[in-house]
């Protein structure tokens, strides 16, 4: 696959990126006032994905997270997205519900009535194929969204 070039290339290829995320129904938080509004007060189960544009966000993270969505038996009320590198602020205000968790990203936060309860950190991502990080995701799922 040949690299972006120009800026229109390049934000072609993020909006694929993207959309790899919200075909699933991710709502994308661009501000951090749109993270405040999804996350302050939260009820129920909420998945924020850290979208990143690094290689095991292509390999692993996007596509684990697609087939975990697909496959699961429980599913988080909610999915959201912010993307590392582009809504820098959104993407600061989301980590800094988490504040004790490294950054990391990809990544992804799951929330249950207002507080994480379990973490995917890039380290269980980075070298790994999506069917083990979609079995991450899975496990997750159904221990705190069934």
């Amino acid at each position: 696959m040949r690299m972006p070039t120009t800026p229109a290339e390049l934000e072609a290829a993020i909006r694929q990126m993207r959309d790899e995320v919200t075909m699933h129904g991710a709502k994308e938080l661009l501000t951090p006032s749109d993270v405040d509004a999804a996350l302050k007060n939260q009820k129920g189960t909420a998945l924020v994905f850290i979208n990143s544009v690094c290689g095991c966000a292509a390999r692993g993270a996007r596509p684990g997270l697609s087939e975990a969505l697909k496959a699961a038996k429980a599913k988080p009320q909610k999915l959201y997205t912010v993307f590392a590198g582009q809504e820098k602020d959104a993407t600061a205000q989301v980590r800094s519900y988490f504040p004790d968790i490294p950054p990391s990203s990809p990544s992804a936060a799951l929330f249950k009535d207002g507080k994480v309860v379990a973490f995917v950190p890039r380290s269980h991502i980075e070298g790994r194929g999506p069917d083990m990080v979609a079995d991450e995701f899975r496990q997750i799922f159904e221990q705190y969204c069934a």
